[in-house]
């Protein structure tokens, strides 16, 4: 005997339901002669009849009580499925990766994804750090974190956070045997704690500008690292000045357990942006954007 199908016996339970074709087609949405017709064909497949139809009324025969009571809750907890299933379709869930650099992701991303993650237990988020400006479609990436002039043209860009500055900063006990820079040049006399950037080829040349005029100058020092940190605090044991982004610095300013040197130098410049391509719109996705974009907050 062929298998009913799902909807030969979900039509047949909304008759029997009804006992009324006319009632049943119009919940449906089909004409009552074509679910009479299918419901008479799921008859003579199964080889017994279902419902007892007169000109009055129509009513489940012994075999159609037996089979609406075994079907009934059986169709209800499919249809339920898939009901949640389809809801699941367009509610965020899956893996969102972003790369991004250290300060982006430990001052900007991880604060913003902390409360949204908790609301939104079906998405999760990989976040690399790397320095490198990576191509986020060759290495498989949903999104990226860059300044904003660093961005791609070919790329939708979403700013996440204010204009930025940068600070250079070094120790009460390592001004005490040298003067304080007045200009950007001056720093070449200075020990500074330099960076390695891959995508620089090499030392990062720090950056400055006043009254329209930019200035980069490449420093040289006992220290190298490519990790935000652990350049501040060597900078807070008195090793060298270093050159950070200004948020990351101000309470040890404010608290005195460092000077801030050229502030007037470090004018502000455009603040990061997540990035994708243009073709990528999952729910997860578009949540995450959402999460993430600054509002002037």
């Amino acid at each position: 005997m062929p298998t009913p199908s799902f909807d030969d016996l979900a039509a047949f339970a909304q008759v029997a339901r009804e006992q009324s074709f006319t009632r049943a087609a119009a919940k449906m949405g089909v004409s009552q002669s074509a679910l009479s017709q299918t419901v008479r064909a799921l008859e003579d497949r199964l080889g017994f009849r279902l419902l007892t139809r007169t000109t009055r009324s129509v009513s489940p025969t012994e075999a159609g009580e037996r089979l609406l009571r075994t079907l009934a809750p059986r169709l209800e907890e499919i249809t339920a499925e898939l009901e949640a299933l389809t809801a699941l379709r367009d509610r965020p869930a899956g893996t969102v990766r972003i790369t991004a650099g250290e300060h982006a992701a430990v001052s900007v991303l991880e604060p913003a994804l902390a409360p949204f993650l908790r609301d939104h237990p079906e998405v999760n988020v990989e976040i690399i750090v790397d320095y490198g400006l990576t191509d986020i479609v060759a290495e498989r990436f949903d999104a990226g974190v860059r300044l904003g002039e660093q961005v791609a043209k070919d790329m939708i860009a979403v700013r996440i956070a204010p204009d930025m500055r940068m600070a250079v900063v070094g120790s009460p006990a390592y001004f005490n045997e040298r003067t304080r820079p007045q200009t950007p040049q001056e720093l070449t006399g200075h020990n500074c704690i330099n960076m390695r950037l891959p995508t620089y080829g090499g030392l990062f040349a720090w950056e400055f500008e006043k009254d329209g005029r930019e200035v980069k100058v490449r420093v040289d020092g006992q220290l190298v690292y490519n990790n935000l940190a652990l350049r501040i605090n060597s900078a807070l044991d008195g090793l060298g000045l270093c050159y950070v982004p200004e948020d990351a610095v101000l309470v040890h300013v404010a608290e005195g357990r460092l000077i801030r040197v050229l502030e007037d130098w470090c004018d502000r410049f455009s603040g990061y942006h997540l990035y994708y391509p243009s073709r990528r719109h999952s729910p997860a996705l578009t949540a995450v954007v959402e999460a993430l974009r600054y509002r002037g907050r």
